[in-house]
This record gives C-alpha cells, structure tokens and sequence, in this order.
C-alpha cells in the first residue's frame, strides 16, 4: 500500500519495514523507493518531521539502521496532523503494507473527538468496536496516551463522559487566545475550617487571577464576565463543562463559576484523585504555594504506661493505665484537642503562622488505639498480643536509639519494662531449684532452659525450646516434667510425641534420668485402645505417655477426650504442614500447656516457624495466607531485613534458641560428647531376628572349637546388618529412599540427623563396616535431600582418597561416608563435628580411633559423637557389657575374641532379642 498526498514535483517515495518488536511497539527501517536502506537520521527526520512531542524524534529509541517506536507514536507519525508533507510511504514488504493498511484504518478515528463514542469502558477494561476495521491497534495506543500522561486503567470510567464531550484528543494546552481558565484551591481562613475551590481567569499580562464579585457568582458565565471577556463565555462554560465530570465533588454546576467549599476530607480526596487527572489532561490547577512543598507530617506522641496494680513485680493480668501526650512543633497539643482534630476528619492543621499536614490515617489508627485502651481494659497480656500500629511495637532493645527524637516514644513502668524484658530476654527469671530426683547435673545454659519452660506455664504461654543439636533439650523438658509432678504435683498426664526413630532415646533418657517418673510407651500394636486406654490411664496412673507422630495420628479419636498436663513436640518440624491428616490429629489434642522441640533453625524455615506456633499459641502469626503475604514473602523472595526484625521481635518471647557458636555456652561444654541414639526394630526386622537366631543357635550346638568361634563371627555380623537394614540382611537390591526408610528405624534416625546437620551449616563423618549400609546412606541421602556424600573404602587408590579429604576439609560438601577399616585412621577430618557410628564395633579402641579422625589436634569446635544402638538386640547388650568391663585390662576387649569364648548359655542370653 502506499500513502498518497496531494501530488507535489518535490514529493518522494519511500519504503518502510515494519516488524513487531513487541506487543506493544513496533521496529522501523527505511528504504528508498530502488531498496537502497535510509540512514537512520534520514529515517528519523522523515517519519517525526513535525513531531513536538518526541522532540521530533530525538527521544527515540535507535539501533544500527533501525528505530523501535510505540503504536501510539505510529498512529501519530501518520496522522495527517503530523506526517511529512512531501513523502509518500508504501511497504517494504507484503507485511508491512498489511500494517500500513491497518494504519491508514484507524486515522479517521485516531486524533477525532467521536472516537470514544466506539468505546466500551468497564473499571479494569477498554475495547473499542468499529464495523469493518481491526480495532487491536488502536485500543493499545489509547491506553499507551493514557499511561503517558499518569492515567490509570481505573480512571477510565470516571474520564468517559470528558472525552464524550470533546476531551479526545489529549491537549497539554488548554488556554483560549488571550484567556486561561484556571482551578484555584484556598486555604481556610483564619478560625475556619474550610477550603474554597474556584474558577479564576487570568491572561498573559497580569499576575493576579480574576474571580467574579460577590453579587455575580451565582449568575450565568456570560453576564458575570466582563464586557471585554464575554465572547470566551462559551469557551470557558465547556471547560467547566469537563472540569465538573472530572471532579469527585457533588452537586457543582457548569454554567455558573464554580465555588465550592470543601472539608479536610474533600480536600484530600481532591488532592490525591482529581489533581493528577485534571494536570494530565492539561487542566491549570493553582494551590497554595506551601502545599505544593508540603510533606506528610506525624505528631509526636508521648505514651506513659503503667499498672493498676500497686504490687512490686507485673503479671500478665494487670490492668495497664495510659497517659497520652501529643506535640508539634513544639507545641503541646491536649488529648481532647486531638480528639477533636480526628473527630472533625482534619488533615491539614494549622499551628501559629505555619500549616502542616499530617497523615489522617494515622491519626484515626491512634484515636482507635485510645478508645480501646480506655473502653476495653488493657492488660499486660493485651499489650504483648494485640496487633498495634509499628509504632507502638517498638522492640525494646531499640528503644534507647529511638529516645534522642522519637517522633513516637512509648515509656513503660520499670516493673511492666522489667516484666517485658523477662519474656523477651529471658534473663531474670525466678529461681526454681533443680528437681531432687533428677539423675544428673544440669548445666548452667541447661538450668536457664528449665526455668524458661516453668515460667511460661506459669504465665499460660506455649514454648519452642529450639536449642542446637547436642544441647541437651531432652534433659531440659524431663526436669521440667520432673517439677511438673513431683513439685507441683500435678494429676493430669502429659505426652511426648517423637518421631518412631527417637522413641528408644526417649525411653532409655526418661528411665536413666528420671526412673521416679511412671512412663507408658503408647506404640506398639497391641497398644490399648479408646476404652482400654482410659482404663489404663485411670488405673496405672501414668505421669508420662510417650507415642509417635504416626501413632497419635491413629489414635487421635480417643486421645483427643484426655485434657493432658502438657503436650511435647519433639522434632516440631514434624508438623510443618498443616493440612496432613496427622498435623491435624495434633490440633485435636487438648492441653493445658504445649511445647515444641525442634533444633532445626526455624528462623531459616519460616513455614516451619509458622507451624510450629500454630501449634503452642493458635493464631497468634495469623493465617497461613496472612503470614505469607506479611512475612514469607518479603523475607525469602525479597530478603527485607525489616520484616526480619519486626518477625524477630514478635516470636522472641516464645521461642528459647542457643547455639554451639554461642561462646557462653562454649565455657559450659565438654569438648567431646558421647551419645547414644537408640533405635527400636521394625516388625519386619524382629521378625527376620527371631527366626535367624532359632535357626542359629541350634546349629552352634553342633559345633565345636574353631568351627563354633567362627559361626559365632559370621552369625554377629549377619545380626548387625539386619540392625542396619534388613535389604542388607536379605542381600536385596535397592528400593526408592522413603520405602527403604520405613523398613529401618536406624536408616531413618541417621538420614534425618545428618539432614539436620547439614541445615545447621555444619558437617559430619559417618562410619560403617559395611559396603553395603554405605551405599544405602548414599542413595537415600542423594534421593530425598539432593545431597552427595562421597564414601571412602578399602579399594580407593589413596590420590583420590586424598583429593577427598582435601575437599570435606575445605567445606566442598558437607558429610562423608567411611568404611571403619578403610577410614578409621590416618585421616585429618577437623572439619566435621559430628561423628556417627551407624553400626557398633566391638573392640571400642577401633570405634575411638574412627572418632580421633575428627576429635585431634587442630579441632576448634565441640565434637559430638553419636553411636546408633536397636533396643533390645545384640547391639544394646554388647555395648552394656563393654560399658561394665571398662574397668579391665585393656588385652580383654581390644579384640572380639572375649565374645566367641562365650559358653552357649551366655550366647543365649546375649543374642536373644529383648522387647
């Protein structure tokens, strides 16, 4: 297609290629009318030849031998407002004639006033409808004009009537010949309230505006101007005409001079809705000149607090009292007066000779916050729970900082600040001595821990103690059960929910350091039941239930009919999501008191966190929903390091968490720790056992001397291997992770530690004597947690073995698998400080050497050594005779040979399983 204009000798033929760079823009070469490519100023100055707008064409975007514009600017450049006189465009190739066809099109609509009569407008759409032509275009451009100016899709229903009635097309300049119309807004004058909005006139020549007299303003434009203006009347009508349906103020009229008195809150409404339309539809507007500088301004505000109560030491309950003080600029403004101020919906105030505006939310927010403090009573617990402005949820250790200028400053009671910092800094505590019939020391960090738990019961609040791995959080809760019962000598029972891998150390911690405690092991298959259980409860009397999370969710029906003293969780990430069927089970439950065990850093895992609080204090961090948009979203998409603090303060007084890295805690630790993590069987693995040693021991009858010691060695690593795992016991191949998990309650404690582990930024070692478990641990490590852990063994030539150790040492991943043998000494491994020994050797000198690999010289951090034991086995029995024989030479168990000198009758005993 080719443009034609009236013909002219000095016209010109030019090509255009146009490309769509984007939905909404457009890619331009130029090419004479024999193919030769126009240089890119030559294109430029042809297309934007009276194009102001775009400085004609200096602001566009340029490439080598193209130009890239908006559909806005294309329909404009062709418009025969501003294309060049003397050229004539046709398309360069077939495509480009099809778009200049479509262009053409729309002209006679583009730059026309009837336009928006084609036009349906809805508050978030705009579509035009035009018989026989492509209207796709055109929509783009009009929004690409709108946005150009600063106005919103949401506009659009409210400037419908204004372009109906000759707003289209936009015009900067609104001025008739030698007279502006003009929007005037007054401030109020003195000892009033009010604003005025007007029409004034002005021209060229004089600086001041002119209004008509008091007796003419509610007369007919025509008869209230001039004699010399009155040819404009009609002019000036129109745009007032435009003016008064831009306008949210009601009841105005067009064919008068507007004047119109307005309240603060009309004036606001003006200020932030019809200001920017009525300047970007270049409407003059003229505000007072302080106005146009003025910023948002806050009172300042004094709130002193104290309670009720004339006892030395706050509680939770007490009544708080306030005493609210408010200035600006210096000077004092009463209670009543602010009062006032909100009630009469001001926003600009003003103070002597100076105006100022302050924000009317703002001030509406603490009037509220007042007149619930008044009306409803405040205590204490108000105070820490209640969702306050930001302002009154100053963190207490920033409190100080904020004293020099505080546009808000909250001053407490020293007994209410003393109470706060209680709960938030967990210093100060009353002293609660030991529990006598606790069967060891507790550290100091440890007694702190203990205090905390006893003091938030006390106080009705939920707790998350959420100390590191290795700090001792299960002798911190079983001194405070102890106190629970023994103290206070509570009735009502408590449960301990644990995941089934830790359910053996619960048992064997409660039995070493708490015997007094009566415990019942709600679990097994034969467990009582509905009827059977609340039998047992009234009967037995047990102080302690221990269960698991799978268990409980069972079993949720008849234990949620129990009102229990107090419900642990222990490894509370359990729950972390709140739609499973045993995350619910959980809520069913009834407590006077809850807590939460956890040493994942929840800090890092904030739905975990949000779970878990779910859980000890329902609905204190809102909906899930709610705390996603507030706090999970800013935080891990956004790292916003003021949604961390303000997150900070709201859970620090819920949750207790110390470090290994905290150097207090350091002075209090040993260097090394021994733990044993006990496990108990699965039914597929008891089941392989029982038959195993049937099968076995009547074959060692029959034998004697070599032939009876060397069954005895096969038949003890055979044993170990069904502790592991029984895929290794029955030479299986390998299953997916979380069904090899399921069939070895061991497989499932190692793999969800060494996880926990690497979440805490540390790294560990794990020794085997088996290839097999070896590989295992790999696979399932690799499978559920996406993490590689190399695995040292006997064949590995020793440059790779060292290339290994070089890269564990410098943090290249964070666990390493070794055979006992391959790996039990020569190494430097100081990086890890965790050992774990998946299976028990039975010369404890090899066991030492393995965990010397990290434990040496040059280790700088507390090293932990957990040593996995099956309840009841083979395993639990050799390692209490090693623990009784300590005391004998050394020549005794340095070797397994004390073990297949075992009489028949102690195999027996030694071997048969034990549930």
């Amino acid at each position: 297609m080719t443009i034609n204009h009236i013909p002219s000798p000095f016209s010109k033929t030019f090509q255009l290629q146009i490309d769509v760079a984007q939905e909404d823009c457009f890619t331009l070469q130029g090419f004479t009318a024999t193919d030769t490519k126009l240089d890119i100023d030559t294109l430029v100055s042809s297309l934007f030849y009276k194009y102001e707008a775009n400085y004609y064409g200096l602001l566009t975007k340029r490439f080598n031998d193209a130009i890239e514009v908006s559909t806005a600017e294309l329909l404009d450049i062709f418009s025969a407002q501003y294309r060049h006189p003397f050229i004539e465009w046709r398309g360069h190739t077939d495509e480009s004639k099809q778009w200049l066809e479509k262009i053409m099109a729309l002209q006679p609509f583009w730059q026309h006033e009837e336009l928006w009569s084609y036009a349906t407008v809805t508050e978030h759409s705009l579509s035009f409808t035009i018989d026989d032509v492509d209207t796709a275009l055109l929509t783009i451009a009009v929004q690409q004009k709108l946005a150009h100016v600063g106005l919103l899709p949401t506009d659009l229903p409210k400037l419908l009537p204004f372009f109906q009635h000759g707003g289209w097309p936009l015009a900067q300049d609104r001025s008739e010949g030698a007279i502006t119309t003009s929007l005037r807004l007054s401030e109020p004058e003195e000892d009033t309230n009010v604003w005025l909005l007007e029409t004034v006139l002005s021209t060229p020549t004089t600086k001041n505006y002119w209004t008509p007299a008091i007796r003419k303003q509610q007369l007919p434009i025509l008869e209230a101007l001039p004699a010399k203006w009155q040819s404009f009347a009609t002019t000036i009508e129109q745009q007032q005409e435009q003016i008064v349906e831009l306008l949210s103020i009601e009841n105005l009229q067009s064919d008068i001079f507007i004047r119109s008195m307005l309240e603060d809150a009309q004036v606001r409404q003006f200020l932030r809705e019809d200001l920017a339309r009525l300047q970007a539809l270049g409407f003059d507007v003229v505000l007072p000149a302080w106005l146009k500088n003025l910023k948002p301004s806050k009172m300042r505000v004094r709130v002193n607090t104290g309670n009720v109560s004339t006892k030395k030491v706050a509680g939770l309950d007490d009544i708080l009292t306030f005493k609210w003080q408010f200035s600006m600029n210096g000077q004092q403004i009463s209670p009543e007066q602010f009062k006032k101020l909100v009630d009469e919906q001001r926003e600009f105030i003003r103070i002597g000779t100076e105006w100022f505006r302050v924000d009317a939310n703002w001030l509406q927010e603490m009037r509220n916050l007042m007149q619930q403090a008044e009306e409803e009573s405040w205590t204490v617990r108000e105070l820490l729970f209640r969702e306050l402005p930001e302002d009154l949820s100053i963190p207490l250790e920033e409190e100080d900082d904020l004293q020099d200028d505080p546009l808000f400053t909250f001053e407490l009671q020293q007994s209410l600040k003393a109470y706060l910092e209680q709960l938030q800094e967990k210093k100060g505590l009353p002293s609660i001595p030991c529990p006598p019939a606790l069967q060891t020391d507790l550290r100091p960090y440890q007694q702190e821990g203990f205090e905390w738990l006893v003091f938030m019961r006390e106080q009705h609040f939920g707790a998350c103690l959420a100390d590191d791995m290795g700090l001792g959080k299960t002798i911190q809760l079983i001194s405070y059960l102890l106190h629970l019962y023994e103290t206070l000598d509570t009735k009502q029972p408590s449960i301990v929910i644990c995941p089934t891998s830790v359910l053996g150390n619960w048992q064997k911690e409660l039995a070493r350091f708490a015997p007094t405690l009566v415990v019942h092991t709600h679990y097994q298959t034969t467990r009582a039941k509905s009827e059977s259980f609340q039998q047992l409860i009234a009967q037995e009397k047990p102080q302690i239930i221990l269960s698991t999370y799978g268990t409980v969710s069972q079993d949720a029906d008849f234990l949620q009919s129990i009102q229990w003293a107090t419900i642990i969780l222990d490894e509370a990430q359990n729950i972390k999501n709140m739609q499973t069927l045993q995350s619910r089970a959980i809520r069913k439950l009834h407590g006077t008191h809850h807590i939460a065990l956890t040493g994942t850093p929840v800090e890092n895992r904030l739905s975990e966190l949000w779970a878990i609080f779910d859980f000890i204090h329902k609905g204190y961090l809102g909906s899930f929903n709610r705390f996603n948009e507030e706090f999970i979203l800013p935080i891990e998409r956004d790292d916003s390091f003021t949604h961390k603090q303000k997150l900070r303060a709201k859970i620090q007084p819920f949750l207790l968490r110390r470090t290994k890295r905290d150097p207090q805690l350091q002075l209090n630790l040993p260097d090394k720790q021994e733990i044993h993590e006990y496990c108990p069987l699965t039914t597929e693995q008891a089941a392989l056992y029982e038959g195993y040693i049937l099968e076995t021991l009547e074959q060692l009858e029959q034998l004697t001397g070599l032939q009876k010691k060397g069954h005895v060695l096969k038949m003890l690593s055979k044993l170990k291997q069904l502790c592991n795992h029984p895929a290794l016991y029955l030479k299986e191949s390998f299953e997916d992770a979380k069904t090899m998990l399921l069939r070895s309650t061991k497989l499932e404690h190692i793999v969800n530690m060494s996880a926990e582990i690497v979440d805490n930024g540390e790294q560990c070692l794990i020794f085997t004597q088996y290839i097999g478990m070896g590989q295992l641990l790999q696979h399932c490590l690799n499978e559920l947690y996406q993490i590689e852990a190399p695995f040292l063994t006997g064949s590995m030539p020793k440059q790779q073995r060292d290339r290994l150790v070089e890269a564990f040492q410098a943090g290249d991943f964070p666990i390493f698998i070794l055979s006992l043998k391959a790996g039990g000494t020569g190494l430097n491994l100081t990086a890890a400080n965790h050992v774990l020994h998946a299976d028990r050797w039975w010369n404890p000198a090899v066991e030492n050497q393995a965990t010397d690999r990290a434990y040496r010289i040059g280790q700088t951090q507390f090293v932990q050594v957990h040593k996995f034991i099956t309840i009841g086995t083979i395993e639990e029995k050799i390692d209490k005779i090693l623990t009784q024989k300590s005391s004998l030479s050394e020549e005794l168990i340095q070797s397994t040979q004390w073990l297949t000198a075992l009489e028949d009758e102690e195999l027996r005993d030694l071997m048969t399983l034990s549930l």
